[in-house]
Parts: C-alpha cells; structure tokens; sequence
C-alpha cells in the first residue's frame, strides 16, 4: 500500500517554527506520511495568492493526495474549518476562499465543517489553528478516516470575488465608424521572477485575438508581441506570453517585469482589438 502523501501551503514562511510544528502534529499521528512542502512564501495573510496558487499546482500530484493549506487572517475569529475531496484530493483548510478557486474548477463530491473534536488536539489554540485543527485532521485523513467522519456537512462555502476579464466596444481612432473592442483585465498574481500573471487565460484570449490586430497594454506602458518563449524577446524587451497556468503573463526577457513598469497585483492590462 502506497504511503500516504500530504501536502503543505502556508504564509507561515520558514524563519520560524509554525510549518515545522504542524509537520510535527502530522508525523506524530501518522509517522508512515510522506509531507511535500508546495511553499510556505505566500504572502502574510494573501488569501487571494494562496488560493491562486493552490488552483495552480494540486492537479499534478498524485491522486489521493491531502492538501492541508493554511492562509488565515481570520484566525480564531467565527470562520469555520473545513475539508473537502474533490477531483480525487481532499483539501484542509480554514473556510475563507483559500479553497474557492480548486472547488470552482472541480466541484466537491463532498464538504465537511471541522467540528469533530476528537480529530483536533486536546487544546486548541485561538492562535494556531493550523498546527492544532487543520494538521490534525488532515493526518487522520491520511490514517484512513472518512472525510464525513470530520463534522457536519456543507453545502455552501465562502467563495473569493475573483475579477473577470470585461470585453466592451469603444470609439475606433477614425472615429464611431470603426469598430475596436477592448478586453481590460487584471494582474492577479507577480511570480517570483516578476512576471505579471493576469486573469485573462489563453481560450478567451485566443477567441478575442482572432477577429483582427490586437495591441496590448499594461498599466501605461506598451508591450510588444506575444511570443511563445522568454527567448523569442529581445534581451530586456517587454513581451506577452502564455505561461505554465495558461494564463497571459506580462513579462521582460531576462528580466524583472514588476520592476520594469512599476506594477503590481491588481494592475489594468487591455488588450483593444481592430477589427
């Protein structure tokens, strides 16, 4: 029998002892788990950045995997804990988005609330959820308890207002005779590299470039062509891409595109198109 893998995603960082400790709680009720860390780097308290990357990587782990995944602001406040299995995973987490966007693309075949106790430690912390409720109850997943044995069923969670790309027609430069439509949409993540990674995914892209010549821009900066590699950019050119999540990413050939036009999370990318 296959050992049983779990997986980690915090804001807890590695300075301290946070993410040890809830692999601490895991190894002790079930030593025959193998953690995987996915990254403790989310920012303090982003649940957006958590969910996005959550959504981003679940998929190529191997089925049966329990994703344990804590990004919680609300911490000891009235939010709830939950678990789900969705897709062939099961998912531990506070109820505050942190799982909106995995359960949006693959919806649950089930939904629990944390409210067994004897799947917690003894002591809760007000503070520490993590190593004390969630870590918990993901080991006893991993021991081969039924996701309904955590607490009662849900049948609705709190779901994170994801922006959406808009398409809107405007005058065209020859005036209200042309026709140019505009895709604006947004920066929802800057990766490490500092590529601008926007909600717009390569589907509606792909839909919307057809029609005719299309030109992009980020904040107010243009950007050059898309291209299928960094590589195919000029050495510190501007360029678009599609990159590993599918999605228009904004970014400098061999360098830092955040940096380069001063932009960030949330920033406008509009795409017009001349038809």
């Amino acid at each position: 029998m296959a050992r049983p893998t779990i997986a980690l995603l915090t804001d807890f960082g590695t300075r301290d002892h946070y993410a040890g400790a809830m692999k601490g709680v895991i190894l002790s009720l079930c030593p025959d788990a193998t953690l995987v860390d996915i990254t403790h780097d989310i920012a303090p308290h982003d649940v957006l950045s958590g969910a996005l990357e959550l959504a981003a990587v679940y998929k190529y782990f191997p089925q049966g995997t329990i994703f344990v995944a804590v990004v919680d602001p609300g911490v000891g406040s009235a939010r709830r804990g939950m678990a789900a299995e969705a897709a062939g995973y099961r998912f531990v987490a506070p109820d505050n988005g942190l799982l909106s966007l995995v359960l949006r693309e693959s919806p649950p075949r089930k939904a629990v609330e944390l409210t067994e106790r004897r799947y917690a430690r003894p002591t809760v912390s007000r503070t520490f959820e993590g190593r004390d409720r969630f870590a918990p109850a993901a080991a006893w997943l991993a021991k081969g308890i039924e996701l309904t044995a955590l607490g009662r069923a849900m049948q609705a969670w709190h779901q994170l207002d994801l922006p959406q790309p808009v398409v809107a027609r405007r005058p065209g430069p020859s005036g209200p005779g042309s026709n140019v439509e505009e895709m604006s949409g947004e920066v929802l993540r800057v990766d490490r590299f500092g590529n601008l990674v926007t909600n717009i995914d390569r589907a509606l892209f792909e839909r919307f470039a057809a029609a005719g010549a299309i030109d992009i821009t980020a904040g107010m900066h243009t950007v050059g062509k898309v291209v299928a590699t960094y590589a195919e950019a000029e050495p510190g050119a501007v360029c678009a891409l599609f990159g590993s999540s599918d999605h228009l990413e904004i970014a400098v050939n061999g360098g830092n595109a955040a940096d380069t036009l001063a932009l960030t999370r949330g920033a406008r990318v509009k795409i017009l198109r001349f038809c």
